[in-house]
Order: structure tokens, then sequence, then C-alpha cells
């Protein structure tokens, strides 16, 4: 059938050519996700990789499988992306307020959450024989976050043999480089990797009861503005973060200035409303117009969680909103 698929798509069938690529492009948007740390651009990229294969399928021998070879399309298009100048971060609105000095222990300013309604339907593949991160701890924030520190093809690497499970040989064939340096650039990504994500409790399951207990209390004391009971409920390594602002806080001490000093700000946050996001709890935040009574969006808050504590926090801009399905107004 597939190979019927491809004769027609090869003479111009766009109709078979759908047919093709359809089952791929969720994982692929994935894949473009980790490589680039953002929804908009990975979007963008799996358009251009579409096209690419559009453009390409005359010189697709079948060598190797048509995932492949679009999954090979797909991270050359990052790589791409990642080696040009022009990416910056999107400008953001400052902080009414004065925040105290960050951390600054390796900002990732290029960050945005992926939706978990995307994730829903994706087509469950068999893990190569090389992968070593399980799928939901993959799309975490706090993995996508620290594979932003690699170098573009280190990060390569690191996707396609420790999440997509590529043998050594294989990961080098896509990415047009020797074995000897897909192993060297391997063995640097996932000591980076340790680093920025030293091992810990694994989260509670998704929509457990446990994690619903710690949601609650996380909603109840941020609505409250109880900063001690939000502090008690932090790992001592918590993550305060707020891309594309360059503010990023570490620890519990850290977190409580951090607290504290946005604490007249937080007082007007009026509704948190319930989203995931990366496979974690997330919200849309909404302040309360006080004179048309109008709730505005503000933004959209993603926690992650480790065991029975919360050991990050993750702020957007309201601009990501609707990819959450979250309107810009409420009643």
């Amino acid at each position: 059938m597939t190979v019927d698929l491809i004769q027609r798509a090869r003479a111009g069938d766009r109709d078979a050519f759908a047919a093709l690529v359809d089952p791929h492009r969720g994982e692929l948007q994935v894949h473009c996700y980790r490589m680039l740390g953002s929804l908009q651009d990975a979007e963008d990229t799996l358009q251009e990789t579409l096209l690419a294969a559009w453009l390409a399928l005359d010189g697709f021998e079948g060598r190797s499988s048509l995932r492949t070879w679009l999954y090979r399309i797909a991270t050359n298009r990052c790589l791409n992306v990642l080696r040009t100048s022009s990416r910056r971060p999107v400008p953001a609105a400052p902080l009414p307020i004065a925040p105290p000095e960050p951390t600054r222990l390796g900002e990732v300013l290029w960050l945005q959450p992926y939706p978990d309604v995307l994730l829903d339907g994706l087509p469950e593949q068999a893990p190569g024989p090389e992968t070593r991160y399980e799928s939901r701890e993959a799309i975490s924030l706090a993995f996508v976050t620290a594979v932003q520190l690699l170098p573009p093809n280190q990060r390569a690497v690191l996707l396609l043999r420790d999440v997509l499970g590529y043998r050594a040989r294989e990961t080098a064939d896509l990415l047009g480089l020797t074995e000897d340096a897909v192993t060297s650039a391997l063995k640097r990504a996932r000591a980076t990797m340790t680093a920025a994500r030293p091992p810990g409790p694994p989260p509670p399951p998704a929509g457990g009861p446990e994690e619903r207990e710690l949601v609650d209390r996380f909603v109840t004391a941020f609505t409250e503005l109880d900063v001690d009971s939000l502090l008690a409920l932090m790992t001592d390594d918590v993550w305060v973060r707020m891309p594309p602002l360059p503010f990023e806080y570490r620890g519990t001490e850290a977190v409580h200035r951090f607290f504290t000093a946005v604490d007249a700000h937080r007082r007007g946050i009026d509704r948190l409303v319930h989203v995931r996001a990366n496979g974690q709890p997330a919200w849309g935040e909404y302040r309360r117009d006080r004179i048309t009574g109008t709730l505005h969006v503000q933004g959209v808050e993603v926690i992650g969680l480790a065991g029975h504590g919360i050991c990050e926090i993750t702020r957007f801009e309201a601009a990501l909103a609707p990819y959450f399905g979250l309107p810009r107004t409420l009643d």
C-alpha cells in the first residue's frame, strides 16, 4: 500500500502524499519542539519539512523507512534554524515590579510550553533499542529546557539516540556524521543533561489522586497569596522561570525572595483556569478589570512535580493562551 501511495504522490497526487505523511505529523512536530524549544518554531519547521519531503519524494529510495527519512529532513531543518543568527527571544512586557537578582545558572529564554491536546492521539511507536527516556519525561519542561543548553549537533544526537532510540550508525547516517563523532557528541550531551537535571524522584502519575492533591494545595496557596504554604510544597532545589524574561530563581531561599517581591502584583490574579502542558498541570491566569469586571488572561503557569513536591514553576506570556484553548477574556 505504501509503495502505491509513493508512486501516486510522485505523480502529483497530494491526497496520496497526505496519506503517507499524516501518520507521522504529530510525532515530527514534537521532535521539532524538543529540538527548538518553541511551539511556534516547531509548527513552522514541520511545514517546511513536509514541503521539502513533497519536493524531494523522487529522491526517496526506500533504503530506510519513510518515517526515518522524514526524521532526517526534520532534524536537519531544525539544525538550520538553530544555526541561523536570526533566532532571538520574543520581546516581553517587563514586570511591573523590580524583581530580586536572578540566580543566573543557565537561563533558557527561548522556551514555550507544549499543549497536551497536541499529544493526544499520537501513534504508539515502539521505541528503538537505544532509548533512555520514557515518553512522559522526554516531553517535560525540565527535559526540554535542559536540551536547549546543548549545542545543535549534540542536541540532535541526544534526541535521536536517547529519545527515539536510533543506533549510533543510523544516527550518523541521519546527520551526515561519523560514528565516532556521534559517540563523542552523545557523551558530552549526556554529561550536560546530567548536570542540568540531577536525578530526583519521579512525578506522581498524571491525573492520579497524588497529583490532584498536590495541585489542589498549590492552587489554594497560590490564590490565597500564602508564600509560606507555597514554599512548604516545593523541593529544596525548586526552579522558578519566566521566559522570555531573563529572570530565573533556584532554591527555596531565592524563590522566597522572588515571591515576596512580587506579592503586590500577584494580588491582581483573580482566577486560574486549568489546562495541561508538557504532560504537567498548568493554568491560565486571569486578572479582573476593576471597571468593566471582565477577566483578562495574563499568562500561562506550568508546574513540574517530583515525588511529593513541586520542583519547577514556569510562567509564560499571555500570547500563548490561544494554543491552550484559553480565551483572552472571561465574564
